[in-house]
């Protein structure tokens, strides 16, 4: 585990990436933007950890063509059904079209390749909004 105890300290985000190169890319853009990563490979995987509520994860980055059952697009709106407010960036090579169909509302979309400072920036401008939990209908 990097960071040691110092990333029980920060704020942990969850990313599902399924390219095992860009999971380490991604892993180590956010450990150097101060924050933890959780990094999985499956939507499957990520919404088990999320939903057993032993990490308090504070951000999804989710690449949005994931193999498996379900895709980056998928797993943003289940969590967004156990928290309404949840900070959301997508990451993609090809599906930025569809992100104003497909995207959760107040997400960030990042088309690859990005710079590492962009999805610094992107995760830290969700988490700043404040924006408060709407109730559910």
């Amino acid at each position: 585990m990097r960071g040691g105890s110092r990333v029980s300290e920060l704020l942990t985000i969850l990313v599902v990436e399924d390219e095992y190169p860009l999971q380490g890319i991604v892993e180590d853009i956010l450990i150097d933007g101060g924050f933890g990563a959780d990094i999985l490979s499956s939507a499957e995987e990520a919404l088990t950890l999320f939903g057993s509520g032993t990490r308090s994860y504070k951000a999804l980055v989710a690449d949005v063509n994931l193999k498996g059952r379900l895709n980056g697009w998928e797993i943003a709106r289940r969590i967004r059904e156990i928290d309404p407010a949840f900070p959301i960036v997508y990451m993609t090579g090809a599906a930025a079209d569809q992100w104003p169909s497909q995207g959760v509302p107040n997400s960030i979309m990042l088309q690859k390749p990005f710079a590492p400072a962009q999805l610094v920036t992107a995760v830290s401008q969700l988490l700043n909004a404040g924006n408060p939990p709407t109730a559910p209908a």
